[in-house]
This record gives structure tokens, sequence and C-alpha cells, in this order.
């Protein structure tokens, strides 16, 4: 724990940073362990607000927690005015549960959301006294883990971490923190504990893999370098998702954060088959839990934090095949406690009047769609599988049922995107707006909001568009001004993301281990919270790549071939590569393949016994 010392410095650290609650600790619902020997520190790269509204935090909190003599305990990223104030006063990053500094915990876990969060993952370990560089690590300093899925590629940092778990993390976590607690209390060497943990199903360590390059930077050969250490690294998946770990009770957080609500997770995996989607692929199969498992969940979470809003939350909800049910149950219970109900994820195919109209019954607030493409042709591309018309029945049954707030999402820069899509999002945004108008008077809702949101295209490994390159930032600057003036339109916002991250994301989300010399040097030069538009800094960026000799374009931009070795080859993430092959072939062909659950469409999970059924 911090020093007398330490502490008074940070009560009067305290009195002059912003949300100073932030890093108090001590909400409703969190566990306090003190007396467990064992802490395992689970670091969030990203401030609390956005940290707190995670829920992947939540479920291995209490898993962890739920262990004899193991204390998780949370750190978050600390905003820069705290950061640097930790600094000047010389206070290590610390926990908020027994303000331990993040040195002290024998075991140390990054959840990995997002690859513009990678800069805080060096910082936060520099600020808790930690060194940043793996090799650098001392004997008694602790083993760093990470996982998530932007761990589904985890050759840019593996300078920095000693361990990727790979996959679902409800039983890999539980093991590595009992082998790593078993060893420790052993005396093993840092060594024997990380060749142990490559034994463990989905548990990557890369010191034990080498890659070596040909002249024009492809990887000539990666594998491993000592022996016993598996070639291939199977992804773990819990198939249990109807009894598998969940909190029935949630941190009340004392400020507002990103996600403010309970949240529900009713089920894992998408089977829609989107090729740009990373999770589509990754989180594969769907598992469900039932109706009756999700309501007794729900009435304990509302029960033991008095949040009035809960979101029914998965890659796909309108998917889950007992919404309406569950809908229709959470209503009726939770009605009388004015207490919301919200569905994150909507697709706009299918009826979604009935459900509208009961998540809507104790008030109303927006509703997003994701559209994803302007014309037929790019969503078959992109296998989006809804039409234009999926789109307006669905707008029309919102405004019909009252909502009056609609938002739609599309990707620009798709692979093989032409000026006729980008017409083709205007023409869809001028259709929605008019269908708006041509209810009845007396039937629509007063305030129409319309927002149109677009994001630029990144490749991500594990999908088919995997070996696809990204526009360049001409072009995409370009498509976005078109856009502009495309959508000038009354009662109609626009707002698009900024190329400059996206382009980092792409480089670093199908980048291999030199990627992690450029993570460094950016840090180095003072790059932190990325994500955030005011903190993000493209310029010290292209200033790392040009200090290392690293192209971005060779990782953004390039187009990659069916026979070159991609950095992430070694892992198995149940779909197999010759499968995303062939869905990149159907792209190209504008050939849709229709959802796995009107039957098997031989991705690879079926060679996986008990897997997909």
């Amino acid at each position: 724990m911090l020093t007398n010392e330490q502490n008074q410095q940070l009560e009067r650290l305290l009195d002059s940073v912003q949300k100073a609650v932030r890093y108090l600790g001590g909400e409703m619902n969190q566990r306090y362990k003190p007396e467990a020997s064992f802490g395992f520190a689970f670091c969030f790269p990203d401030t609390y607000e956005v940290g707190m509204s995670h829920l992947g935090m939540k479920i291995l909190y209490r898993i962890l927690n739920d262990l004899d003599d193991v204390r998780c305990e949370r750190v978050f990223m600390p905003a820069v005015d705290m950061a640097d104030g930790l600094r000047r006063e010389g206070i290590p990053l610390f926990s908020l549960e027994t303000r331990s500094p993040l040195k002290d915990f024998p075991l140390i876990g990054f959840t990995l959301q997002y690859e513009m969060s990678f800069t805080c993952v060096l910082e936060m370990l520099s600020l808790g006294g930690v060194a940043a560089l793996s090799k650098a690590r001392k004997e008694s300093d602790p083993i760093v883990l990470a996982g998530g899925p932007s761990a589904a590629n985890p050759e840019p940092l593996t300078p920095f971490i000693d361990a990727f778990l790979l996959g679902d993390g409800e039983e890999s976590v539980v093991e590595v923190t009992q082998l790593v607690k078993a060893l420790r209390e052993k005396g093993e060497t840092r060594e024997n504990i990380l060749f142990a943990l490559s034994q463990i199903e989905g548990v990557y360590v890369p010191r034990f893999y080498e890659a070596v390059y040909n002249e024009d930077g492809t990887i000539r050969s990666f594998g491993p370098i000592r022996e016993g250490v598996p070639p291939v690294v199977r992804r773990r998946i819990y198939l249990d998702f109807e009894n598998a770990p969940y909190p029935e009770k949630m941190i009340v957080p004392y400020t507002q954060i990103v996600h403010d609500r309970v949240a529900l997770e009713v089920m894992r995996g998408c089977t829609r088959g989107c090729r740009f989607c990373q999770a589509g692929y990754i989180y594969r199969p769907v598992r469900e839990r039932s109706p009756k498992r999700v309501m007794e969940l729900a009435e304990s979470l509302i029960s033991s934090s008095g949040y009035e809003e809960l979101s029914i939350t998965s890659l796909s909800t309108g998917d889950y095949t007992g919404l309406a049910e569950l809908v229709a149950g959470l209503n009726k219970r939770f009605q009388n406690r004015r207490v919301a109900l919200s569905l994150p994820s909507l697709r706009v195919d299918g009826s979604l009047k009935e459900t509208l109209e009961e998540t809507g019954q104790v008030r109303k607030g927006g509703l997003t769609f994701a559209a994803e493409a302007g014309t037929q042709r790019l969503r078959d591309v992109i296998n989006k599988g809804v039409t234009e018309d999926d789109l307006i029945t669905a707008v029309s049954d919102a405004f019909s049922s009252g909502y009056a707030g609609i938002k739609i999402y599309f990707m620009t820069s798709l692979p093989t995107e032409t000026y006729e899509d980008l017409d083709g999002i205007a023409a869809l945004a001028a259709l929605v707006r008019q269908t708006y108008f041509n209810l009845p008077k007396a039937s629509r809702p007063g305030g129409l909001r319309i927002n149109i949101s677009t994001s630029t295209f990144v490749p991500k490994p594990f999908t088919p568009f995997q070996w696809c390159g990204q526009d360049a930032p001409q072009v995409i600057e370009e498509k976005q001004r078109y856009l502009r003036e495309k959508l000038r339109m009354k009662g109609l916002a626009f707002r698009w993301n900024d190329w400059q991250q996206s382009r980092m994301e792409a480089a670093i989300s199908r980048g291999d281990r030199r990627m992690g010399a450029v993570i460094y040097e950016a840090w180095k030069l003072g790059c932190r919270l990325d994500s955030w538009t005011e903190h993000f800094n493209y310029e010290r960026w292209q200033e790392a790549f040009q200090k290392v000799g690293v192209d971005i374009a060779f990782y953004a931009n390039r187009e990659r071939s069916y026979d070159e070795i991609l950095p992430w080859d070694f892992i198995d993430m149940g779909v197999t590569k010759d499968f995303l092959r062939k869905e990149n072939e159907k792209a190209k062909a504008g050939v849709t393949t229709p959802d796995c659950r009107q039957g098997c469409r031989g991705c690879g999970l079926q060679r996986l016994e008990g897997v997909c059924t």
C-alpha cells in the first residue's frame, strides 16, 4: 500500500485535478479483500469512465475475487493532469481498492479493447513502477498479462507483455492466476513460470517464439524457439454460457460513466458473417442465456445497484432468439420501478415494432441502426445481409413507436467502394427523413433528430478483409468532403471519424513485432490516451515511424497476398484461414453467405469437438 507520506501527497494532489472521484475507490459493491495474500491488478488502459463501462472487466473482477486468498483490484489509466501529478510527486500508480502500487502486485492483467489504447499500457506500467519492456523486468517483478479482442494479433505488444490470454477468459484467467500463485509460493524462476503458462491452452508467451523476415519486410518464418512450446496457440472458448459466472452485484460509481446502467450480456458471438467485423469471427460460436436466467440476473443487479436503466447487450441483440419474451418480461417486472430498457445493437432486418413498443413504455431514448453501406451492391460485398426496404421498415416502426431520435451508422472506404456507394448513403438518409414526414402528423413524434455517422474501414485480423489495404489518406479525406456536401439536409446531422486515428489503428492491428518499437518510441515522444481526439497526436506517431525506420503504409495500406505469412497465423481462432480466403473471394464477386444458423457454412469451428453443434 502507499506509505503515509505518499497518501498525504496524494490527498493534496487530488485537490488539484479534475474529477478526483475517479481515483478514490470505495464505491458501493466493490470487493475489499486486503487479507488475501495474492494480488491481481486488473488494468484498463483508458480512463475510469470508460473502464467502468466495460462488462468484461466486471465479469472477471467477480470471478477472481471469488477465489480464496486472491484479491482482484482495479487500476485505470489516469487522465493527463493526474498522470503528470503522479510523476511530479513521485507517487506510483495505485489500485482503487487498497491503494497498492502497481509494482507490488505479483500478477498484472490488461484488457485490450482498442489498438489506440496501447501506449496507455506502457504509461500505466511506467507510472506503476514496472519496467515497460518485459526483458528489463527482474525475477521479483510482476508477471504482465494481456487479453481481449485487440489481443487477437498480439505481436505489436510482444516487447511489453509477458503472456497473452487468447479467447474467453472465464476459465483461463483462473488457471493462470492459480498457477502463478502456486509457482511464486514455491520460489520458481520467472522463466519457469512463463514456460508453465505456455502449457495452458489459450496462453501465448512471446519470448518463446521468433519471427524471421524477408528483405521486402514480409515474414519468412515464425515459430517456437524452445522445445515443448506449442507451434499453434488455440483460443479458449467457454461453452456453458447459461451457467457462466456473471456478477449479481456491480460496482456503482460515484460519477457518471460512459454506459451508466446495468448491462446484461444475453448472447456471445454472431452468425451473420459481416466480412469487416472481427468480433463476428473471433467470438464464434453463438451462445445464449435463457430469458429465465437473464431475468434472474436483472432482478439481482437492479436491486443491488439502484440503476434506472438496463441494457440488453450482445454483438447483435436483434438476433437473440428469446428477445421478444425477454423484453416483455423485463418490462412487466420493472415498469413500476421506472427502469428503462435499451437495445444498443439493432439490425435493420426483421420485425422490431413490438420490441420497440415494449422498450419505449418507460421512456424513449435514441436508436442506432447499422446500415454499414449505402448501396445493395456494397452491402452484398460486406455480407451485411440487409436491404433498403429493411432499413425503411425499421425506421418507420421506430418513428411510429414514438422514437424521434434515429442514428444510422455507415462505414466508408470499404473494399470496392465507389462514389456511387457514397451517393447511396445520402439517398438513404434522404429516404429516412422522408419516411418520417410520410407518417400522419398526429402519429409521428415531435423533435425529429436524424444523425448519420460514418467511420473509416479498418482491415482487421481474422476477417475476410484481413488481406485488404486501407484507402490512402488523400482518398479518405476526399470521400469525407464529398459526403459532407451530399448530406447537407435540414433536420440531419453528419458526423465522421478522424481518418488519422483510423490509419494508426489499421497499422497497429495488422502489425508484426517491429510495430512494438514504433509504439515504444511514440510513448517516449509523449503519446498516451490516443483514443481521445484531444490527446491524439498524429505528428508524433509519424515521427515515431520515421525514427524506427518503419513505413506506416506497409502495414496500413498494403494489400497482402494469400501466400504471405501473416503475423497472427500461429493463432487458431477457430475459423480457418481457408474459409476467410473463400469469403474474401466471394466479396470480390459480390456473392453473399447466408447466416450459419440456417445451415453450416464450413467456417472451421465444426472441426473442434463439442464447440459447434
